[in-house]
């Protein structure tokens, strides 16, 4: 079995399946579920290969190995890294050694070389599907409930796209009370209907006149709740100030298990209720910025018709602008109808 052939008897659609479902797990960013499911996928099929047994090409489901299964370092490296530079034999021994810390698999000293036992087995179908069917429904942020909920997994959110900063739920649900104490009005969730747990949350960010030329720096100083740093670099503009022009989205999303098409469309339609309320206070209101921060939320602007104002030459943040007007008219289902969200 060669490394090399994996994309073939796995093609990236079917890793896609699985890199979705890991999402949200503790320290598991996308890269390190990417590098995951090929590791499990590679062993699996050397291990049959080894066995003799023939497997359909290709593979739709994957299943737990049969013990250990030898994997030099040389081998994960071509199965992380295939071609490129990215990476070294080192660098996928501390990649190995991630996932045993993780709880993802055993690994083993046979003596020669080292072998690798694949121990997570993802959640069967059925679970799954459960979440996807569980009814949600919009409704006000509630600081003394559903700061922690919120924070929780708006944490998970921010190590998914591989943030290399520490952040702590509780400082977020503290900025977040702040945020309620002041202008409450645009913060919202999606709950569970029989629960009543928040699994969805934004946050429309009226901004101060003075704050405004932020739009236009570098988006990864701005990122307030991802950063470890004491002063708000974007203040909130009192109630009732007409100089108020400008809507920052500094919040958008909804818990992993959760995301689907529909309830991303019902909490875009709560948005644009919230944006009509948010007039009778500040209106002046026109424009609308966000910085998406992951593949799936830059695609879901862009279908939108947000615009790229500001790239950061460091990073792949950039700001997205949109006016409010355009927003208010947008059609969701249409707009959305030929998107797929695997993640």
């Amino acid at each position: 079995m060669n490394p090399h052939n994996l994309n073939q008897w796995f093609p990236l659609p079917e890793q896609h399946k699985y890199v979705s479902q890991l999402q949200g797990r503790v320290g598991l960013t996308r890269r390190r579920a990417e590098y995951f499911v090929k590791l499990w996928a590679y062993l699996l099929l050397k291990q049959q290969y080894q066995l003799g047994r023939r497997l359909s090409e290709p593979l739709t489901e994957l299943d737990l190995p049969e013990g250990f299964v030898p994997c030099t370092h040389r081998e994960a490296q071509e199965v992380f890294y295939g071609n490129s530079d990215r990476g070294s034999d080192r660098a996928a021994g501390m990649m190995i050694d991630k996932f045993v810390g993780l709880g993802l698999i055993d690994k083993k000293f046979d003596g020669s070389t080292i072998c690798i036992r694949v121990k997570y087995l993802l959640p069967n179908q059925s679970s799954l599907v459960n979440n996807d069917t569980v009814d949600l429904f919009p409704d006000a942020f509630n600081p003394r409930v559903d700061a922690i909920p919120v924070a929780t997994f708006l944490t998970r959110y921010y190590n998914w796209i591989d943030n290399k900063n520490v952040i702590v739920p509780q400082r977020i649900a503290r900025i977040l009370r702040d945020w309620a104490k002041i202008y409450s009005t645009s913060m919202r969730v999606l709950r569970r209907c029989d629960t009543q747990n928040a699994v969805g949350f934004y946050v429309l960010y009226p901004v101060s006149k003075e704050s405004e030329e932020n739009f236009f720096l570098p988006p990864r100083k701005t990122l307030y709740l991802a950063l470890d740093i004491d002063v708000d670099p974007i203040k909130m503009a009192p109630r009732h100030d007409t100089s108020c022009n400008a809507i920052h989205v500094r919040g958008w999303q909804i818990d992993f298990p959760y995301k689907s098409k529909p309830n991303i469309i019902m909490m875009l339609t709560d948005a644009k209720n919230t944006l009509i309320k948010m007039l009778a206070d500040y209106p002046n209101l026109c424009d609308i910025y966000t910085i998406p921060l992951h593949p799936a939320d830059q695609q879901l602007v862009y279908s939108l018709g947000f615009q790229n104002i500001s790239q950061d030459l460091q990073t792949s943040l950039h700001w997205m602008y949109i006016s409010l007007d355009k927003y208010l008219a947008l059609d969701f289902e249409q707009k959305l109808s030929n998107l797929n969200f695997y993640s």
